[in-house]
């Protein structure tokens, strides 16, 4: 076997070096980083000039899973505002696929998994060829040097200020799997202890309709960042004068939820279920576990229950398990015109189709629907405008707007338009939720109102995981909110402190049963 140039073991060995450097932080690489050593990189050095092959093969693999793990980390933290779950986030990534073609194409998402599985081949390939080359370098075998190489590269951090930054991610992200694992578990069990659930008479306060309507990506951001409060907070004062002067009551506050940029189904398993739902593994966890959670509850009060799903384009058996009678996903809802590219329809068309499909004519028991909007989703490119409602018909009438504006791609190659258009997006939910509510204001549905998840933190200029909550309709159902903590009108007070979102649903279950009050829940 020819022993490599002095050149080829240098390069091979940068190889591995940019692998071990490689951030798992947007951030993460400064001058510093890039002159520090990493000492277990003697000790992988030293592994790969054994001669078996196995040996070269374990050390390839590691190297490719840490530096996939480092890349999911950067993509989660860009969208979602975390780091990668191993355990809990790979179902993740046929959500992000269908996403992609939903806002850009099919082929897109084609060209996305091709790309990302070329980057893996190609990682691999010059891993296994950066071995292969040390694998030729011939050192001492003898177990003294061996050791003696060893033991300096364990002791280098020691007397260095060094920090082995690939030993730390490894093993930190080992205890998240295990973490991870063992909180599942607790979770399961937690999930099956419901006190809840044997009470009797719940809801039996509300003598209506009541809309549970969640507002993609709509987060605390619109009330107290400039950007965004100088165009939202005046569409709420505006709404909030015109829903008075129909006789509509308002209470509004703040909630915790539990993701940020995405996973709107995680705040929607946390609002109805009770239970802190913070990743993929804990929903299928709560499914799982026959946990009666706010829809069943309602039906079991004597609701007809419903979910108005206009992102459901495909199958969705997890609905069986959610307590709806009825799911009306996209290809439900009658809508013929023309999508906004991953957007199916816009969210005025979904709310007179709630009422079309689930509220018109004569019904002998009320409805607790839950209504997700999503005029307000990424890429926010094209929007629709508001148009009277009676005017909606198939939907036809937003293909001209559907065609209109830059695409997607056109759109985000500037931050500041992106910005600019999810206020506007915002903005046009705000208007159809209002319109919605004054269209029925001489018999008004309870409404609760409420943001599933801040946008992503370069789009909202924020951290937070908070959203607002509304409630709007008759004077003395609102009113029951005012022992959670709730105030007057669409506009929380600045300092309002934020509730946790899981609390909601005993709060709503506890707050409308005849006889029974509530207290404002604190962390």
């Amino acid at each position: 076997m020819r022993r490599p140039a002095i050149w080829q073991a240098g390069v091979a060995a940068l190889a591995l070096w940019l692998v071990m450097i490689l951030p798992a932080a947007p951030g993460g690489i400064t001058p510093a980083r890039l002159v520090t050593p990493e000492p277990p990189l003697i000790l992988l050095l030293l592994i790969a000039t054994g001669p078996n092959r196995v040996l070269r093969a374990l050390l390839t693999m590691l190297l490719l899973l840490i530096a996939a793990l480092k890349l999911a980390d950067l993509s989660m933290a860009e969208i979602l505002g975390r780091g990668f779950n191993p355990i809990a986030d790979l179902a993740l990534i046929d959500a992000s696929a269908r996403m992609i073609a939903g806002s850009l194409g099919i082929w897109a998402a084609i060209g996305a998994a091709v790309l990302c599985l070329a980057l893996a081949a190609g990682m691999a390939a010059i891993l296994w060829w950066a071995a292969g080359v040390w694998q030729r370098v011939s050192v001492p075998r003898r177990p003294a040097f061996l050791a003696a190489v060893g033991l300096v590269a364990l002791l280098i951090p020691g007397f260095l200020p060094l920090k082995a930054a690939t030993t730390s991610y490894a093993m930190d992200k080992t205890a998240l799997a295990l973490r991870s694992v063992s909180d599942l578990r607790e979770f399961r069990r937690l999930a099956g202890e419901d006190p809840m659930a044997a009470q009797t008479g719940l809801l039996t306060g509300i003598d209506r309709d009541v809309l549970v309507i969640f507002i993609e990506s709509y987060g605390r951001t619109s009330f107290d960042t400039p950007f965004y409060a100088k165009a939202h907070l005046p569409a709420l004062r505006e709404a909030e004068e015109a829903l008075a002067e129909a006789g509509l009551a308002m209470r509004s506050g703040f909630l915790t939820a539990p993701t940020q940029g995405g996973q709107s189904w995680l705040s929607h398993a946390t609002f109805t279920s009770g239970l802190w739902i913070d990743d993929q593994s804990r929903y299928q966890a709560a499914l799982a576990s026959g946990r009666q959670g706010l829809f069943h509850l309602a039906r079991k009060a004597g609701f007809r229950t419903a979910a108005v799903m206009p992102a459901i384009t495909r199958p969705w058996p997890e609905s069986a398990r959610m307590g709806f009678d009825r799911v009306l996903g996209a290809g439900d809802l009658g809508y013929r015109g023309k999508p906004f590219n991953w957007v199916t329809m816009p969210d005025q068309f979904t709310l007179a189709a709630t009422d079309r499909l689930l509220r018109d004519g004569d019904n002998d028991r009320p409805l607790f629907a839950q209504v997700a909007l999503i005029s307000s989703h990424a890429p926010w490119v094209p929007l629709p405008q508001m148009v009277d409602w009676d005017q909606l018909g198939d939907g036809r009438i937003f293909d001209a707007m559907a065609d209109a504006g830059p695409t997607p791609k056109e759109l985000w190659d500037d931050y500041d338009d992106v910005r600019a258009q999810y206020r506007a997006s915002i903005t046009y939910v705000l208007q159809a939720v209002a319109g919605y509510a004054r269209l029925h204001a001489a018999n008004p549905p309870l409404l609760i109102v409420l943001g599933d998840h801040q946008a992503a933190a370069r789009i909202a200029l924020g951290e937070r995981r908070e959203v607002p909550i509304h409630l709007i309709g008759p004077r003395d159902l609102v009113e029951r909110s005012r022992d959670w903590g709730f105030a007057p009108g669409l506009i929380p007070p600045p300092d309002s402190a934020a509730l946790p979102m899981e609390g909601m649903r005993d709060l709503i279950l506890q707050g409308f049963t005849r006889g029974t009050s509530t207290t404002a829940l604190r962390d």
